[in-house]
């Protein structure tokens, strides 16, 4: 490696995926000591705060332009995603290794030379470039969800504000004790007809102390917004754009007619639509034709003997391709589809109760073999961290060398950071069984707890049990979790069969977390043993 000159790339994201891992300090650090280990030279030291989800971060487009120049033929890095989450700058990386310009990637757990299999780093920056569309899209989910459940998943318009005091995530929205009759008042103005927008921003501003959120005077163009915002009557669209109504949990500032007025007041035409009733599945079922959400649609028809029935239709809101042929169909037809689907995936009751013997029988053995595990590695991690003490008394005292210390705390923190890592992989035994006897509780009798259950029930079990919805020609199809798929595939394997023996035992799968309270009350058949 004589020849071989390094540039030290270090990268920390602002972003959400990245905060658990090393600042770019930590980073640094733990590569210099790794090229002083391997005696390598590095060159020079490049760090950037960027995410590299995306093509475009400047530092390491130069990092790269000045490798491609022969100023150095190496990269050392914390990890091969810190070079790269994206397709383009992976390719960029592996194109100039396989051609010898980049000679050597180096990092702490591996390197990579041009000689190697191209399919080992192939996979590996695969892998990361998945991680940030599955964190994307699993983000999204989560706050459409949120949005589902009452709280508008983005900055509130100004007049509210998030709670402080809850975690990022179930931060719900309160009222702001100053600005809000302020912004009410504003609106009482411009419902008197007498006032423009900008005159009343000026009145509110100088008579009254408008402030946004960080102290300064409110620009002309928020006062539109804040007149054009649907958000203050107890309703809000999510995504914008979307055709997505739902119905808010914070306070109402203003009246639908109100805000109607204010519309006309200015000139405009409100362009969505506001919620009469609420629609069970708004929201989550996408048109199987061109992607786009289905909105239900209440209509009422009145017979000539005067008998007046209430129909609930869904149907493509076509907001993404208007010339989507899929007709609407009724509730009663989407909901019959749902109950077989959901007759499918249900487990027969005498298949739960016996694996829930199963899981309380092997509880206890289970739990006390790991808590002996954990006792023991918990006992040595307390030696190793006395050992350190120990040791660094030792250097103060100059009962040994710097190098004698420096290679003994080597080897001590990798066996501490061994022995941490263990523990972190101990799985959770107790709650690992709770939640695959919450999952089995609430996937026994489910067909009669949708067809029985509210709008809010069916609701919730059919966002449980389907990862994605669709409706194409009046035929609804299901992407089941990867727990009810696992059931649904086990079902039709042996479809007609009554034996225990036809059935397996039930399998660690990924639960939702949070999502089956409701439906699982813990009688005490399902906890003995």
């Amino acid at each position: 490696m004589e020849n071989i000159r390094y540039f030290l790339y270090a990268r920390k994201s602002s972003e959400t995926e990245d905060r658990q891992v090393q600042s770019i300090d930590d980073q640094i650090a733990v590569l210099r000591r790794l090229a002083e280990d391997r005696q390598i030279e590095i060159v020079n030291i490049f760090t950037e705060a960027k995410s590299a989800k995306d093509p475009g971060r400047l530092i390491f487009n130069s990092m790269i332009e000045k490798i491609e120049k022969g100023e150095a033929n190496g990269i050392i890095c914390w990890k091969l995603d810190r070079l790269s989450r994206n397709p383009k700058d992976s390719g960029t990386i592996s194109w100039l290794l396989q051609r010898g310009i980049i000679k050597h990637v180096l990092t702490p757990e591996r390197s990579y030379y041009p000689e190697d299999n191209v399919l080992v780093m192939a996979v590996e920056q695969g892998m990361a470039n998945q991680f940030i569309r599955d964190l994307s899209k699993n983000t999204q989910r989560g706050l459409l969800r949120k949005a589902e459940r009452g709280w508008y998943p983005a900055l509130p318009p100004l007049g509210y504000l998030h709670n402080p005091n809850k975690k990022k995530g179930d931060k719900e929205i309160l009222v702001d004790e100053v600005n809000f009759p302020i912004v009410r008042k504003m609106y009482d103005l411009m419902l008197t007809g007498n006032y423009s927008a900008t005159q009343v921003l000026q009145i509110a501003t100088d008579e009254w102390g408008l402030r946004n959120r960080f102290g300064n005077k409110v620009c002309r163009n928020s006062v539109y917004y804040i007149f054009n915002n649907i958000f203050y009557t107890g309703e809000y669209e999510y995504p914008i754009g979307s055709g997505q109504f739902f119905v808010g949990k914070h306070k109402p500032m203003i009246t639908k007619e109100e805000f109607s007025l204010v519309q006309k007041i200015l000139g405009r035409t409100f362009k969505g639509r506001f919620m009469t009733k609420e629609m069970t599945y708004r929201g989550m079922i996408r048109c199987g034709e061109c992607g786009a959400m289905l909105t239900g649609e209440e209509k009422t028809k009145t017979q000539k003997n005067g008998n007046v029935h209430e129909y609930i239709y869904y149907q493509c809101t076509k907001r993404k391709d208007p010339n989507c042929s899929q007709k609407t169909i009724e509730l009663k037809n989407l909901e019959e589809q749902m109950s077989v689907s959901l007759a499918n995936i249900e487990l027969p009751e005498d298949f739960v109760y016996w694996a829930i013997d199963t899981i309380n029988a092997g509880f206890e053995l289970d739990g006390e073999k790991i808590n002996t595990i954990k006792a023991n590695q918990k006992r040595e991690l307390s030696l190793i961290c006395n050992k350190i003490d120990n040791l660094l008394n030792l250097r103060i005292n100059n009962s040994i060398s710097d190098e004698e210390y420096e290679k003994k705390r080597k080897e001590l923190m990798e066996d501490k950071k061994s022995l941490e890592l263990a523990l972190s992989k101990l799985p959770n035994i107790d709650k690992s069984n709770h939640q695959t006897i919450d999952f089995l509780n609430f996937s026994k009798d489910l067909r009669e707890k949708y067809e029985n259950g509210n709008a809010s029930i069916k609701r919730k079990i059919m966002s449980i049990v389907g990862a994605n919805l669709f409706l194409k020609d009046k035929k609804l199809e299901i992407e089941l979790e990867k727990p009810f798929l696992l059931i649904n595939s086990d079902n039709e394997n042996n479809e007609g069969k009554s034996e225990k023996a036809g059935r397996c035992e039930p399998v660690q799968v990924p639960i939702k977390k949070g999502t089956y309270e409701d439906f699982t009350p813990r009688s005490p058949y399902s906890l003995r043993g």
